[in-house]
């Protein structure tokens, strides 16, 4: 990259709209950072494999302070569900240590490929199906609920998010309010984030060909560049969720994801 102003400018736009979304939908700002960090790092000739693992360690790093900001204005609103972090937030922490570390040594397209498909399926879930307004929770074992966590985990690690790409959309299925389940999100943010980006600095400590002034897979320039913004935008984004109908919030959220995953999938090919 001849002018190192791009990567701070592109993290800074990525700042804006991922702290937007964090608030509005729970999504922890990866869902955006992501694929706007794989495009600008792209610029520097890197290899493919290096740059989609600094942009998911980056992404994950700046997400610990995205969620602090989120989290703290849903709970002023009282949507957290804190029943459901009792049950989700061990699996969940185990998944996001196993993903990393996948997400240290697979190859790049395979990455690719899972944020890809993942945000695919998600898009088109939350566009398509409108549950009933009165629907209520659905019931499981402790075991499923450990599953589902895990699951949710290793995705969400090897992806850079922050959770609520994964974990909305499946409290959503099981019947939860759309409003709670971005509010708790934003708590399983922080829970992914803080081991999954130790795991990428870990398994990117020594590796040749990363950006100067980076600790592992995590570019500092670039954290410097997001965290004010998406802390400031996360709160604003977290009172549109109150306001607006959970119906458009639902196609929000997917239509924002299917324009993700068709640009990440065109990539790929």
């Amino acid at each position: 990259m001849s002018d190192p102003m791009m990567l701070i400018l592109v993290s800074a736009g990525a700042g804006v709209f991922g702290g937007l979304l964090a608030g509005l939908l729970g999504v922890g700002g990866g869902i955006v950072i992501v694929p706007a960090l794989y495009f600008a790092l792209s610029l520097t000739g890197m290899e493919p494999d290096l740059t989609i693992r600094i942009a998911v360690g980056t992404s994950l790093a700046t997400i610990i302070f995205t969620s602090l900001s989120s989290a703290r204005a849903h709970h002023k609103r009282g949507a957290i569900d804190f029943q459901i972090l009792r049950y989700w937030a061990p699996s969940i922490a185990i998944g996001v240590v196993i993903g990393s570390l996948l997400g240290g040594f697979v190859s790049g397209q395979l990455m690719l490929g899972v944020f890809a498909l993942t945000a695919f399926a998600v898009a088109m879930d939350m566009i398509m199906r409108n549950p009933a307004p009165r629907e209520a929770p659905r019931q499981f074992p402790g075991a499923v609920w450990f599953s589902l966590g895990g699951a949710a985990g290793i995705v969400s690690a090897m992806m850079g998010i922050g959770g609520g790409t994964v974990c909305v959309p499946m409290l959503s299925f099981l019947g939860y309010d759309i409003r709670r389940a971005v509010g708790t999100a934003s708590v399983i943010g922080l829970v992914i984030a803080i081991p999954g980006a130790a795991g990428y600095v870990f398994t990117g400590l020594g590796v040749p060909g990363r950006l100067p002034y980076s600790i592992g897979y995590v570019n500092l320039v670039a954290v410097v560049a997001i965290i004010p913004l998406t802390v400031t935008m996360a709160p604003l984004g977290a009172r549109l969720a109150h306001a607006i109908p959970r119906r458009a919030l639902r196609l929000a959220f997917g239509s924002f994801l299917l324009i993700t995953s068709l640009r990440m999938l065109w990539d790929i090919l």
